[in-house]
């Protein structure tokens, strides 16, 4: 699962007071630094981190915090923007919340990230709750996947195919039926570039 702004900015710190010290902070030292009341808060951020495999802790010992994982130096923290559907159209959603994303996954362009709601492109393994990785732009190739947005206000992720000035938001579920829409009511706002995925 990708981390949090505040469990990157977390694990930053450890590494950095690592690198410094030769040994990890103490939670009450962690606490102090990010300004949180509660240690328990503390407590909860390392243990995402914990199970996420990024840090490794020995129980009942001070300062036993150590980094496991060297692929967190080869990550991004990108915007996630809220939710698309792979499904009907929905309205769009957009919040100021930030993950972690592999550095493998951005292009040249503007990258975000949105949450997958729906099983339309199943058939392309994107579930309901995987995260798309999508350079912003406005123009897209047939056969690329793209979200779209419909008559202003309507998101979408689907593949985009031009038919005879009208396009085709083709799902990749074959219970579905494909959105055709005549092109100047359709904006593209990105291509899908990568996915991620909760387990």
């Amino acid at each position: 699962m990708p981390l949090t702004k505040r469990q990157k900015e977390i694990l930053n710190y450890l590494r950095d007071f690592l690198q410094r010290h030769g040994y990890s902070p103490t939670l009450e030292e962690i606490a102090r630094h990010f300004g949180l009341a509660s240690l328990n808060g503390v407590f909860k951020h390392l243990k995402a981190l914990e199970e996420r495999g990024f840090i490794r802790r020995l129980s009942n010992q001070a300062r036993s915090i150590q980094l496991v994982n060297a692929e967190v130096a080869s990550r991004s923290t990108l915007p996630l923007l809220g939710y698309v559907t792979a499904g009907q159209p929905v309205e769009a959603v957009v919040n100021a919340e930030e993950i972690s994303v592999p550095e493998s996954f951005l292009t040249r362009g503007h990258n975000y990230v949105l949450r997958v709601r729906g099983n339309s492109m199943i058939d392309e393994h994107i579930q309901d709750g995987d995260y798309v990785v999508v350079e912003q732009q406005e123009d897209a190739r047939n056969g690329e996947m793209v979200i779209a947005l419909i008559d202003g206000e309507n998101a979408t992720l689907k593949k985009f195919y031009r038919e005879a000035g009208k396009v085709r938001l083709q799902p990749a579920n074959p219970a579905l039926d494909p959105i055709y829409v005549s092109e100047d009511r359709v904006k593209i706002q990105g291509v899908v570039v990568g996915i991620m995925r909760k387990y």
